[in-house]
């Protein structure tokens, strides 16, 4: 999947666009649309907090983070004079579980604090009126989308990025 990133200048325009991604089979759920705080959406389909903030990147990080830290305490204590080498490996394992976790907990609840690093490029654009349109597709269907949205804007800035497969739905 990528995600195609757009600025559109107002919300006729949005709809008319968002209208021809719905006929192009992109399916409501992968339209995501962000807009200056307090500005009537209508029936666009609003990006979600997942898609306005770093929560999944931040997750990543945390538990790589937290991982990494639990396997270190765990090799510090089974390198205590006396672990059992059972023990040992139960104490490793419990410590970079509970590493990852506690990591993948504190990295969300910064991530949520947090707004989306990718959309804040867009972010003067968006506080000037503009409607930010954020649009997941198939690979394959790249090319005929952007086509579609510069038939209704041929000057069009479109950007382009791998979307990451993430066991959270988008």
């Amino acid at each position: 999947m990528r995600r195609i990133y757009f600025l559109v200048p107002d919300i006729e325009t949005t709809k008319r666009i968002v209208d021809e991604l719905l006929l192009a089979k992109i399916e409501e759920r992968h339209i995501h649309v962000i807009a200056k705080r307090g500005t009537p959406l209508e029936d666009l389909p609003e990006a979600s907090l997942l898609q306005k903030s770093d929560f999944i990147p931040a997750v990543k990080q945390g538990v790589a983070v937290g991982g990494s830290t639990g396997i270190l305490a765990g090799l510090v204590a089974i390198a205590l004079p006396g672990a059992a080498p059972v023990i040992a490996g139960g104490v490793l394992l419990a410590s970079t579980l509970a590493g990852a976790g506690m990591g993948a907990w504190l990295g969300g609840m910064v991530g949520m604090s947090v707004g989306n690093r990718k959309t804040q490029e867009f972010e003067d654009a968006i506080e000037a009126g503009e409607f930010l349109v954020l649009t997941d597709v198939p690979k394959d269907q790249v090319d005929e989308i952007k086509d579609r949205v510069k038939q209704h804007l041929p000057q069009i800035m479109i950007e382009v990025v791998e979307l990451e497969i993430t066991m959270f739905p988008q």
